[in-house]
């Protein structure tokens, strides 16, 4: 057979064919195209966000199939990914891939003494508590099966300082150690364990620094412009797109041994040293 005949094709768009998924912050920004693109490449997804009416509606826009449904979860609650799981299951038979997507950012504080230690543990209830809670559950599933693919969002705050605010950055540097740790323990029962680490994407989350009057589509054309400033590959500007294809393929049988992995998608930012600009 030829390469790129319509059967190629065909195979190649289905890279997740028959693979149950659970999403958590999957009713927007990052989440949803992952939602999207899963649905797309033939898996059955369980959407899982405390955004009732965006869950609501991105399964309207989904023509309601059958294989994609939504579940009311908050991920710092156990009992609700739990529940979440357990639902996944039971709509689509048993749990492949678990995303670990629902995140916060957290407001900008540029001096430690003024942070306030109630929106320090809420990033990290978010961030920390619920990747872990969701691979605790997720393992429930997978090792009995003896398969599965566990995938975080975590970021280039993970493995660089100075990109966020403290708590959003230790959170993400927690996530990448998390993601090691399980996927130390869980090798042996043939699930694999990884996270995908983005440069800034120009996401709700990315502006939820801003005050409400502020988040106007100026602002996103501002953000754009300040991270292609700042951005080491030129020419391209990073889409949530870009970022589900790289959960995509974590989550899909092409990395089958790729396992503690840390997926930087930042366009060569974190290998370079921006502040010497030796060559600029």
């Amino acid at each position: 057979m030829a390469l790129g005949s319509s059967s190629d094709v065909s195979l190649l768009s289905q890279r997740l064919l028959g693979k149950v998924a659970l999403v958590t912050g999957g009713a927007s920004g990052i989440g949803e195209s992952i939602v999207h693109l899963f649905h797309k490449h033939g898996a059955k997804v369980c959407i899982a966000d405390i955004q009732d009416d965006l869950g609501k509606r991105l399964l309207e826009s989904l023509s309601g199939s059958p294989d994609i449904s939504y579940i009311h979860c908050d991920v710092t609650i156990e009992d609700d990914v739990k529940h979440a799981v357990d639902f996944a299951v039971s709509q689509h038979g048993t749990l492949d891939i678990m995303v670990n997507n629902a995140g916060l950012s957290g407001p900008p504080c540029p001096d430690i003494r003024d942070f306030d230690l109630s929106l320090f543990n809420r990033t990290f209830d978010v961030n920390v508590k619920g990747v872990f809670i969701g691979m605790k559950h997720a393992a429930r599933i997978m090792i009995p099966a003896k398969r599965g693919s566990i995938v975080s969002l975590c970021s280039v705050a993970s493995v660089v300082g100075g990109l966020g605010p403290h708590a959003y950055t230790g959170s993400k540097h927690a996530v990448l150690g998390l993601t090691k740790s399980v996927a130390a323990e869980l090798g042996k029962h043939g699930v694999r364990v990884n996270c995908v680490s983005p440069f800034a994407v120009a996401t709700g989350l990315a502006l939820a620094h801003l005050p409400e009057d502020e988040r106007t589509e100026d602002a996103f054309s501002g953000f754009r412009k300040f991270v292609g400033t700042n951005a080491n590959l030129q020419g391209v500007e990073l889409t949530s797109e870009d970022v589900a294809n790289a959960v995509l393929f974590l989550a899909s049988d092409e990395a089958k041994y790729v396992s503690g992995a840390n997926l930087m998608v930042d366009g060569g930012f974190t290998a370079s040293n921006h502040s010497l600009r030796v060559f600029r």
